[in-house]
């Protein structure tokens, strides 16, 4: 694990981060000057993402997407060359490891496991309890709240043992939450109450004791009704001495709406609570088709996240999800948009790519 070393005083650095990042153009990240003697130079490589992140105290992280991973070249090679962390996209998804009841399939997710230990990866495990992508069998079976509960039990404790000492931080509860700050109707909490939550963290907690342990969710990066929810919970949660240990701010974001610049002050509120934080999920989608206003606009979309994390000392990962447009999930979800990661479908970095780059640089001169 990459311990977070950095000791950020707000007030101090705070208008250097906040600044405009400035952008790295694809040829000047890319191309050695030309020598005086008509050579090109011997000016060292452009540090990768991952090594500007170690620089400022930060695992920089991608969601993958297995199936490109083994039959992509240039993705796989932009994973292991750009990241220190990875997340599975959808492998270690309920429905994806146990498509029947009792009958596991470790076998994608054991897999991604083996190449970023590898390659010098951290994983986050992504995620134990969700109201969605749940297997038929669960969702359409007539459980009583004391058989569901029992699945859920087993289905924590045999999946944190499955990967016990191999995964740095877990996705134990995703998305518990509305917007208006009221827990989200699902089946966990219609059956179970909200003290699934609680019971999740133990469960995951007795299968891995050294895992940390985090409660994940989207539109928490400013202060808002959902944020404050969440914080109401945790705050509780740890009063009652449940082992939650972080919150995954996910950050997905678009750049029709006013960009959250209020993040450092809203991170702060769990900083201060002892928890770690992490930036789990980000990008930053576009009305197509894409112009050079929005890209702008989308760099400094990813700009405002990395320096709400940079300006929390206990925030230790930024994970986007994924780093090409070739395998974005934003066109099948949201219709009319996409280009929402930081290199295009050609594998060429963007405005944002520049500016990540940029803004863990000036982190980074400046411990």
């Amino acid at each position: 694990m990459l311990k977070t070393i950095r000791s950020v005083a707000v007030g101090s650095v705070a208008a250097v981060l906040l600044v405009p990042a400035f952008t790295l153009s694809s040829a000047s990240a890319t191309t050695a000057d030309t020598g005086r003697h008509g050579g090109r130079s011997h000016a060292p490589a452009p540090q990768t993402l991952a090594a500007l992140g170690k620089k400022a105290g930060l695992r920089i992280g991608t969601a993958v997407d297995t199936t490109a991973l083994s039959g992509d070249a240039p993705y796989r090679a932009g994973v292991v060359g750009e990241f220190s962390s990875v997340t599975p996209e959808n492998v270690m998804k309920w429905e994806a490891v146990e498509p029947e009841r009792g009958t596991y399939d470790w076998a994608a997710a054991d897999g991604l496991v083996d190449f970023a230990e590898k390659n010098r990866q951290l994983v986050r495990g992504h995620t134990l309890v969700w109201h969605s992508q749940l297997p038929a069998w669960l969702t359409e079976g007539d459980f009583t709240a004391g058989e569901l509960r029992e699945i859920l039990h087993r289905h924590i404790t045999d999946q944190v043992t499955h990967f016990k000492g191999r995964i740095w931080q877990w996705d134990v509860v995703n998305e518990a939450f509305d917007d208006d700050g009221t827990m989200r109707d699902s089946i966990w909490l219609r059956k179970l109450g909200p003290g699934y939550i609680a019971d999740a963290f133990r469960w995951a907690h007795q299968a891995d004791p050294k895992a940390r342990l985090f409660i994940n969710d989207y539109n928490i990066e400013g202060v808002n009704a959902k944020s404050t929810a969440l914080h109401e919970l945790v705050t509780t949660l740890r009063e009652q001495r449940v082992p939650v240990h972080g919150v995954g701010i996910q950050g997905h974001l678009g750049v029709q709406y006013s960009a959250p610049h209020d993040i450092a002050d809203n991170m702060l509120r769990f900083d201060r609570l002892g928890l770690e934080t992490a930036i789990t999920e980000a990008d930053v989608r576009i009305p197509l088709p894409a112009d050079s206003t929005k890209l702008e606009a989308q760099a400094e979309g990813y700009g405002v996240l990395l320096r709400g994390c940079l300006l929390t000392p206990g925030c230790n990962d930024f994970t986007v999800w994924g780093f090409t447009d070739t395998y974005s999930w934003v066109p099948d979800t949201f219709p009319g948009q996409g280009a929402a990661n930081i290199l295009d479908e050609d594998y060429a970095p963007k405005p944002a790519y520049g500016t990540l780059r940029q803004t863990l640089a000036l982190a980074a001169g400046r411990r």
